[in-house]
């Protein structure tokens, strides 16, 4: 009843209000809509209900929660769909899990209006680094399980986004914030006016104050667009050491069967599908790589052990059909798979069930048809690849029960076969063919088709959400040629959450500086260059089979300073902020 009061009086319309303007904005400035303006005054939501309550710190909790739902129902609405179709739930079930998804993953709210408020009281007057301070210490300590930050809002700006070399999206975000918090400031012109015109020539300290903190906001803004700027001409100018051509094969693979449908036969179509898509490709013109999704092909490893053969994942038409693309067309071949062991202080005699850890894993068959390299997922996703309790297992039969690998290592390629087949009469292979070739059989029948191993580079892997969170991309090993990201948003049907899921990963391209190749199970499918601009805009449509192919340029290996350092500015400017504020208290307490 309280709930329903507030609702319908003066307060609550006008709280309503500002968490439909922070909500809204934020989603027209968001991908796939990109509309970079309103970002700036996203924020004025936040700082509307921060000033009307400022101090009452249980109502800012609360209209914290209000931000975090509102934001939740514009922006990620997906998670509903993701809700009933992953988890199985009922919508009186899927409301409440949504609700309490939007509060518990989204603290941040809540947090930065208890840290502005408090910072606000103790400053009582404009002081606009707490905004960015207090946004900057809510993205980085409030736990998050799909990591957004405002700042990948203002990185639709492709100059501004360059700045992510340095700071990632935490920096682009207290920069949002300090600009939206002197645009809020001057939201009324006509005392500004009257401020300019009646006060400020009488008060010489005033006018000191007034400058100063003119001078600072123009520097700020000179900083950030200047070094943007600076970086895009930069890197716009950089000569690629090598080129190579990628294909991606968008295959839209069923995930599960509780419609009816015939697992068998749906497989089948999907193999046949898979094979048709690289052949119309490839015949005539081949590709160094190419690249299947996440769930590509799913259920299923070309991994054969006793311990996948043990719990029925190895299938060995699986194989056949990967070493038959790559051997017809003498392309390294990059797909993803399951993959099962055994620790090695568990195994015995005997194959226990409990004792197998299972993998969400890729891998690489080089252009001879030889399983090579393969990347075991490190960054699971909780609630859908695990469950942080055991007895929650049995809340979605869905949900994988993934073990995380432990390796951070880049993937090699293989230089590619530069002729056609060797022998003019020799048949070349096809799906139908696995039925009765086994994997050997199908090296042995492309025999004169190998050719010498040669590495010529490597591509950093990353499977589904880890390509949001930067400071996990940055601990792999080396110097990649490219990165890879393979991901299935089938989940989230037809939505925008696979565009705001590339929009979130894109940075990496920039913190990196390499191209990225988005893979996609059913959309959308992109390649991303190393200014973070998607490459002729061109996205595949979304629930559909497609291919996309582009010259991948390879940048030369440079370690930029996010790479190195990681956050340590945003940590400094933290640190520093803090100093001043602290002296600043005290000095005018």
């Amino acid at each position: 009843m309280k709930l329903a009061r507030f609702l319908i009086s003066r307060e609550g319309f006008i709280s309503v209000f500002c968490y439909t303007l922070t909500a809204v904005f934020s989603f027209l400035s968001f991908s796939p809509i990109n509309l970079p303006f309103f970002v700036w005054f996203a924020p004025f939501g936040l700082f509307i209900i921060e000033k009307s309550n400022r101090g009452e710190w249980k109502k800012l909790i609360y209209h914290g929660f209000g931000f975090a739902i509102l934001f939740y129902l514009v922006s990620f609405h997906w998670i509903y769909h993701m809700t009933t179709v992953f988890g199985g739930f009922e919508w009186y079930l899927a409301v409440p899990i949504f609700i309490g998804s939007a509060i518990l993953l989204n603290f941040k709210f809540p947090v930065y209006l208890l840290l502005f408020s408090f910072l606000a009281t103790r400053v009582r007057r404009f002081f606009p680094l707490i905004a960015s301070f207090a946004i900057l210490f809510a993205e980085f300590f409030t736990p998050q399980v799909f990591p957004w930050y405002f700042g990948n809002v203002v990185a639709e700006n492709h100059i501004l986004a360059q700045n992510a070399e340095y700071t990632s999206a935490y920096g682009l975000s207290a920069f949002l914030f300090f600009v939206s918090y002197f645009l809020f400031y001057l939201r009324k012109p006509k005392q500004i006016q009257k401020l300019l015109q009646k006060y400020i020539p009488r008060h010489k300290k005033t006018t000191k104050r007034v400058l100063v903190g003119a001078l600072v906001f123009f520097l700020v803004l000179v900083v950030f667009f200047g070094n943007g700027y600076y970086l895009f001409q930069k890197w716009e100018n950089v000569k690629p050491i090598a080129e190579r051509d990628v294909l991606i094969i968008q295959p839209n693979a069923p995930l599960e069967f509780r419609d009816g449908r015939n697992p068998a036969e749906e497989i089948r179509n999907l193999m046949t599908r898979i094979d048709r898509m690289v052949e119309k490709e490839l015949k005539d013109k081949p590709a160094d790589l190419v690249v299947l999704p996440e769930s590509g092909v799913p259920f299923f490893t070309t991994h054969d052990s006793e311990v996948t053969r043990a719990i029925r994942i190895y299938w060995h038409q699986f194989e056949s059909l990967m070493a038959i693309i790559s051997l017809r067309h003498g392309t390294n071949l990059f797909f993803n798979e399951l993959d099962a062991d055994i620790p090695a202080e568990k195994l015995s005699g005997r194959i226990i069930r409990n004792d197998i850890r299972t993998y969400n894993s890729s891998v690489v068959m080089n252009p001879n048809g030889e399983r090579k390299n393969s990347y075991q997922k490190v960054f699971l996703l909780i609630f859908g690849e695990y469950m942080p309790f055991e007895w929650m297992y049995a809340l979605s039969g869905q949900t994988g029960q993934f073990a995380p690998g432990t390796k951070l290592d880049l993937i090699p390629y293989y230089e590619v076969r530069k002729t056609p087949n060797l022998a003019a009469d020799q048949k070349d292979l096809h799906w139908e063919d696995t039925f009765v070739m086994s994997p050997n059989s199908v090296r042995d029948h492309y025999k004169g088709n190998r050719i010498e191993e040669k590495v010529i580079g490597s591509f950093l892997p990353l499977i589904c959400y880890e390509v949001i969170i930067s400071e996990f991309v940055r601990k792999f090993n080396g110097d990649p040629d490219f990165i890879v990201n393979v991901t299935n948003d089938k989940w989230y049907g037809n939505s925008v959450e696979s565009f705001q899921h590339h929009t979130l990963g894109r940075l990496r391209s920039i913190e990196f500086r390499k191209w990225m190749v988005r893979s996609t199970n059913s959309g959308t499918s992109v390649f991303t260059d190393h200014l973070g601009r998607n490459i002729d805009n061109e996205f595949t449509p979304i629930e559909s089979t497609a291919t996309i192919r582009k010259k991948v340029s390879v940048i030369p290996g440079e370690m930029t300073f996010y790479r190195l350092y990681g956050n340590l500015l945003s940590y400094l400017y933290m640190g520093i902020v803090g100093i001043v504020f602290l002296i600043y208290v005290k000095k005018n307490s």
